[in-house]
């Protein structure tokens, strides 16, 4: 399953990692250095601000959408497959 995680841009659930917000992942030294190190693999699909990071095994996705929302998209999708 696929989950829209903004821009058009859908992402196979199986290969998400991490689905962070945006206030989570400034305010964590570590989390903003590793952002920071995968600088050539980070897609920024919001037009202006960001509210949540979507890390998977490929790349890192900066997404307009906000984690409760993907959050709710991925659940949908795992209550679907049963």
């Amino acid at each position: 399953m696929y989950i829209h995680v903004g821009e058009d841009v859908l992402v196979r659930a199986r290969d998400i990692v991490a689905i962070i917000d945006k206030e989570s992942a400034m305010s964590s030294e570590y989390a903003e250095e590793c952002l920071e190190r995968q600088d050539d693999s980070v897609i920024n699909l919001a037009k202006g601000s960001y509210k949540s990071v979507v890390v998977t095994t490929e790349k890192i996705y900066f997404s307009p959408l906000a984690s409760v929302t993907l959050k709710k998209r991925s659940h949908k999708l795992s209550v679907q497959e049963f």
